[in-house]
């Protein structure tokens, strides 16, 4: 699992687009998490850990503060979760996650990156499916018997600890994000995490290869530079 996390993740970032796109990003996800939670970050958990994603990825404080001044004043757009799943180039499944204030421009937006690159949207549950929705934390470390004793100690459901190259990663049900974060954080004082998320994770990769890698690839970079588009979950694994 954390070897199928870390090639999303590289797939991602190699994809990525500028840094103007990852603040839009996070200030949407920030408003949206604080308008429903709170903006006190000790009281809003969910907030408290997109805040520290949101440092860790070198969102200027500005950024973080004018969502969260958006939210508390109660001004501001109404955005609504988006999902769409379908099937990329090469017939990987990929799964679509977007934040709009205007779905049927994102529904066309988003249709159009599959229809330009000989892909095709699905209905809803056709790519989810054959992925498990979790929720992982990666951190530096390399005693997976402690690691699990604590986690079981705090009485959390956990689906998997695995260590590689002196990372941990521990995957668990979307649903202990939160359970997982806090029993983490009390074990060990002053952990740092690499990523803590809840994701879309594949359950089997499908290889990419020959000429879909480079159509492959500007499906990622259309997705990326649609406006409403938060996450992006595949599971290709590129064929060099």
């Amino acid at each position: 699992m954390g070897r199928a996390f870390q090639n999303r993740k590289e797939s991602m970032a190699k994809t990525a687009n500028m840094k103007t796109k990852i603040y839009s990003k996070y200030g949407k996800e920030i408003y949206m998490v604080a308008k429903s939670g709170g903006v006190d970050p000790d009281g809003n958990l969910a907030l408290r850990s997109l805040m520290d994603r949101a440092k860790k990825d070198q969102v200027p404080a500005h950024v973080i503060k004018n969502a969260l001044d958006k939210a508390q004043g109660g001004a501001g757009e109404d955005y609504s979760p988006a999902r769409y799943e379908g099937f990329g180039p090469g017939g990987c499944m990929v799964i679509v996650d977007c934040l709009t204030d205007n779905p049927n421009r994102t529904i066309m937006e988003v249709k159009n990156c599959f229809t330009k690159t000989n892909s095709k949207l699905g209905a809803p549950g056709s790519a989810a499916h054959m992925f498990d929705h979790l929720a992982i934390f990666v951190f530096d470390g390399d005693d997976e018997d402690t690691i699990l004793e604590a986690l079981m100690m705090a009485d959390v459901d956990v689906t998997d600890v695995e260590v590689e190259d002196g990372k941990v990663t521990v995957t668990a049900p979307y649903t202990e994000f939160g359970a997982v974060k806090t029993a983490l954080e009390q074990a060990f004082d002053g952990i740092d995490f690499d990523a803590q998320e809840i994701s879309w994770e594949p359950q089997t990769m499908a290889p990419v290869a020959g000429d879909d890698v480079a159509v492959f690839e500007k499906f990622m970079n259309m997705l990326n530079d649609c406006e409403d588009v938060q996450d992006v979950y595949h599971n290709a694994e590129l064929e060099q």
